[in-house]
């Protein structure tokens, strides 16, 4: 399966993953405009054998499957203070 990853210019270390470069069409338009203007990170093709840095590459494979985008959030951080 390929998808095509993009980054938003409003929310730092998110990513969109969508199976077609540029087709959104399954994608809500809430989410599209939280993300703001969208940059094409890269294209990648996910079979059993890749993986991935910070998902889970048949996690991202489902989404696609089912919901036709999958949204990769940033990790979560620690406050140092605490």
């Amino acid at each position: 399966m390929q998808c095509v990853i993009y980054k938003g210019d409003r929310k730092a270390d998110t990513y969109l993953y969508v199976e077609c470069e540029g087709d959104f069409s399954r994608v809500p338009d809430s989410l599209l405009q939280l993300l703001g203007n969208l940059e094409q990170v890269m294209t990648l093709e996910l079979h059993p054998e890749r993986t991935l840095a910070r998902a889970d590459p048949e996690q991202v494979r489902e989404h696609l499957r089912r919901q036709g985008f999958y949204l990769q959030l940033p990790p979560e951080t620690r406050d140092p203070v605490l």
